[in-house]
């Protein structure tokens, strides 16, 4: 945006004839409060501080009949332990509850009434409806390959190619994403073994962790649900959202691939 800003100083369009309004600085900023806002409380809820007091509302539930039933064992671990599985219903810490703030400090800013920003809402869920049960249904599946090990599998493969490691460390992140929808999960995913591979064969861990996520982020533009969102935001109906899978999965795999080749020549260096 700073990037636009710095552009428009010495280039702007065609305007076609059309005079451009003159505003005052107190007028951009009005106008600009949304995107600012946002900004300020995703930085507030950053801070380790506020995280602090912000999980102290958490709740953590050890799922029954799945908590530490399931064994992970080596290479995938350093060691053979038991496979957690804790869900932590962070309402108050987690990132979308900083976006609902200060979308209802956006409202007040703008002085949109309460009856208009309920209708809104509405009509966003039911936009994005679809969305959600793409979300929840990708989520799933990716729980049930983890902890059936089908995930594991995936990547004792990739791992399994030896000195090309560094290369296909960055697609397995890539694929993580792909699965999961986050680069955090799947850095939680495979993280440890990435950092166990690595130690096997010579290499850094740092590195390969790096890798993982680095190709991680070029698989969010194919992951379903960001597809599924990006679809519902634009108004896509969803026999489109197949075209643009389609469209975005070649810039994401190049994408991928470059990260590989960068972590494979540092790996040799």
């Amino acid at each position: 945006m700073l990037g636009l800003v710095v552009l428009l100083q010495v280039w702007r369009p065609a305007s076609g004839g059309v005079k451009h309004a003159r505003y005052s600085m107190g007028e951009l900023m009005h106008a600009w409060s949304p995107y600012l806002l946002l900004v300020f409380f995703i930085l507030l809820w950053s801070l380790d501080a506020v995280k602090a007091v912000l999980n102290r509302a958490s709740l953590t539930i050890a799922w029954p009949g799945l908590h530490n039933t399931v064994q992970q064992i080596p290479p995938i671990t350093a060691l053979v332990m038991p496979y957690a599985a804790i869900y932590r219903f962070r309402y108050l810490a987690e990132a979308g509850t900083a976006c609902a703030v200060a979308a209802i400090a956006t409202a007040l800013v703008l002085r949109v009434k309460p009856s208009r920003v309920l209708r809104l809402a509405a009509q966003s869920a039911d936009q994005l409806k679809f969305s959600f049960i793409s979300i929840v249904a990708v989520l799933a599946l990716a729980f049930v390959m983890n902890y059936s090990g089908a995930t594991a599998t995936l990547g004792l493969a990739f791992a399994s190619t030896g000195r090309a490691f560094p290369y296909f460390s960055a697609m397995l992140g890539w694929l993580g994403v792909f699965l999961t929808g986050s680069d955090t999960s799947s850095n939680a995913l495979f993280g440890s073994l990435q950092q166990v591979t690595a130690h096997r064969l010579g290499l850094d861990p740092a590195l390969m962790a790096s890798a993982n996520s680095a190709g991680g982020v070029m698989g969010k533009m194919i992951s379903l649900q960001s597809i599924a969102v990006a679809a519902a935001a634009a108004g896509l109906q969803p026999k489109d959202e197949p075209g643009l899978f389609r469209f975005t999965l070649k810039h994401s795999l190049l994408l991928a691939c470059v990260v590989g080749v960068l972590a494979l020549m540092y790996a040799r260096c």
